[in-house]
């Protein structure tokens, strides 16, 4: 029986004992996770190890602050892995530094945002007003700095042009605390035109400048998003959420890794990094101790057992094999995207460059997004609905169908299985009819649902998940 079967079935064993309910659910998602083709960009497989490492005790350990200087005592092993998760994101990552503590994507934005207003807003207007900090400001005096802190203005990627909702969305808090203007790709060719980019730059200047995307499928040149941020004299901030994992396994290398050129950059440690849930933060040594201060300014408490996770993961990252990997997950995405193209799909910019894929499921097929994921999920294909350029649909209902090949490439997934899946999409997809005056529901047959389904199964027999585990 191998270690790591005799230490989930152990862990289970005592989960069910307390509360055989999460028992019975975390069996179920194991098993749904089995049986059914991981199509979504965002998510993936982590190592038994990064599992493990959350399931223990230093989730029991307070530890506001940073390593040396922390607000409980007993911060000693907490500390100890703290640093080696940094120590290793920076010499993964080559960066200046490197903060750990983010519990998401969405909080290290949080936290580079108020990094930014502070280092570049607040401290130069307290110097202004001859004072040392904040401390020392009258309450007129700390009105003023706080007026000048929310009307500063952020520029992202718009969200239907494949942006994420913390770069300005007009109903997230990004938007709220600052004044947001978004930028679109090209509507004719679906990229981004840095020509156009610059002129509305100059016009807008914005203090941050966001360079980044949760649905974008080119590369994005980061020395000329840096040329255009240092135009107005805005802080770059790339949001590498999605391809943190191609920066580390070299695939996005020259103008395409963000880090030389970005003043500060955010990510998850899941994606395609393939660690824990959580995020993170990299930046220039100008924004060291406003970053630091990440907690208490926007975070709650540290999460000691997430971080001792993502120091495995980042260690499992530095390997020669995770280069290998990341070079497949693109070559996949490639090949799915060329598959799809091939059976009449339309595919957004007519292909890929990096791990994730958008098609057409309105004009190829007379279908939403909502429509066309609840198709494929009923066969056994998980994916997401998502807006695209222009999209008629909206965001909740789409034109769109976003895909990535992160996890089934964690898999063992190649080339070939990308062109299976890409028959069984198309087959099923061209099989399903809306339901009159629905945007949300749409049928199949069954007959094609069983079939589609079988064809999951033999593809996944072949490469199965979390093989060792063999749990009840």
């Amino acid at each position: 029986m191998s270690s790591a079967k005799i230490a989930f079935q152990a862990a289970l064993e005592v989960i069910r004992e307390a509360c055989p309910p999460v028992a019975e659910s975390i069996l179920q998602e194991l098993q749904a996770q089995r049986s059914s083709l991981k199509l979504i960009a965002s998510e993936n497989y982590c190592s038994y190890a990064v599992q493990l490492a959350m399931g223990n005790w230093m989730t029991d350990k307070y530890s506001e602050g940073v390593p040396g200087h922390r607000f409980y005592a007993g911060c000693e092993n907490v500390d100890a892995i703290e640093g080696l998760a940094s120590d290793l994101a920076k010499k993964l990552f080559g960066a200046d530094h490197a903060y750990v503590q983010p519990h998401s994507g969405a909080d290290a934005n949080l936290v580079a945002f108020w990094a930014i207003l502070t280092q570049r807003v607040q401290s130069k207007e307290v110097a202004r007003l001859g004072k040392k900090s904040l401390d020392e400001l009258t309450a007129t005096e700390m009105e003023q700095v706080r007026q000048l802190l929310v009307n500063q203005r952020v520029m992202g990627m718009g969200l239907s042009s494949g942006g994420h909702l913390t770069h300005g969305y007009r109903h997230n808090v990004s938007a709220k605390m600052m004044q947001a203007q978004s930028y679109e790709v090209d509507p004719a060719t679906g990229l981004l035109d840095y020509g156009a980019l610059k002129r509305q730059v100059q016009k807008f200047k914005p203090l941050i400048l966001i360079a980044g995307y949760s649905a974008y499928p080119r590369l994005i040149d980061f020395a000329k998003m840096r040329e255009i941020a240092d135009s107005v004299g805005a802080v770059l901030m790339a949001d590498m959420a999605h391809f943190a994992g191609l920066v580390a396994g070299k695939v996005l290398q020259g103008n395409f890794n963000p880090v030389p050129f970005a003043h500060i950059l955010t990510t998850t440690t899941h994606k395609t990094l393939r660690g824990p849930r959580g995020g993170m933060v990299l930046c220039k040594e100008e924004f060291r101790e406003a970053v630091d201060k990440g907690c208490p300014m926007v975070l709650g408490g540290p999460l000691p057992h997430v971080m001792a996770a993502k120091a495995i993961a980042f260690h499992e990252a530095l390997q020669p094999t995770y280069q290998q990997y990341t070079r497949q997950v693109v070559e996949n995405a490639k090949a799915l995207a060329a598959a799809l193209m091939e059976l009449g799909v339309r595919v957004l910019t007519g292909g890929t460059d990096n791990h994730l894929l958008l098609f057409d499921v309105a004009s190829t097929f007379g279908l939403t997004g909502r429509q066309a994921e609840l198709v494929l999920r009923q066969a056994s294909l998980s994916s997401n609905r998502n807006s695209i350029p222009g999209d008629v649909n909206g965001p909740w209902y789409t034109s769109g169908i976003r895909m990535g090949t992160p996890a089934v490439t964690t898999l063992g997934m190649k080339q070939r299985e990308m062109g299976k899946i890409a028959e069984l999409i198309v087959k099923l997809l061209r099989e399903a009819k809306p339901v009159p005056e629905s945007r949300a529901k749409a049928t199949v047959s069954e007959k094609a649902l069983q079939e589609a389904r079988a064809q999951v199964a033999e593809i996944l027999r072949h490469f199965p998940l979390y093989p060792e585990l063999a749990l009840k």
